[in-house]
């Protein structure tokens, strides 16, 4: 098994061995706490046909139907997130994307011409990730 080959190097390793492995450890998953998320969202923007529709602030409960060319897509506002409840495009794409949370996060429903994104706070991702 793959622990054989490492017995004899755990022979050699010595107490301040273990004391920096452990830190190189923590020092690792405290770097990805804090570093890979993004800021809190403060607002959602709309878009319909290219044209901002509405900037809503994300500090209260509200939905908010938007009408493009095959319908009405109906957007969900709750405290600290937003999604896309329901849309008239085949595929549903924007639907499944669920909640959005961070800051910068995107849900485009393509066919009929809307996009939610929430903007306000740290970015997780800049436009060198798309």
């Amino acid at each position: 098994m793959w622990y054989e080959r490492l017995r004899p190097w755990i022979g050699l390793m010595r107490p301040g061995d273990y004391l920096t492995l452990a830190f190189a450890l923590a020092l690792c998953l405290v770097s990805a706490a804090t570093l890979w998320r993004g800021g809190a969202p403060d607002k959602a923007v709309v878009r319909a046909g290219g044209q901002i529709f509405a900037e809503i602030g994300l500090d209260r409960a509200r939905i908010i139907e938007v009408p493009g060319p095959l319908g009405i897509t109906r957007i969900e506002i709750e405290p600290g997130r937003a999604r896309v409840a329901s849309d008239p495009g085949p595929r549903q794409y924007c639907v499944r994307q669920g909640w959005l949370t961070q800051s910068g996060a995107t849900a485009i429903c393509a066919p009929n011409e809307i996009s939610l994104s929430l903007t306000g706070g740290d970015s997780a991702y800049d436009s060198l990730h798309y």
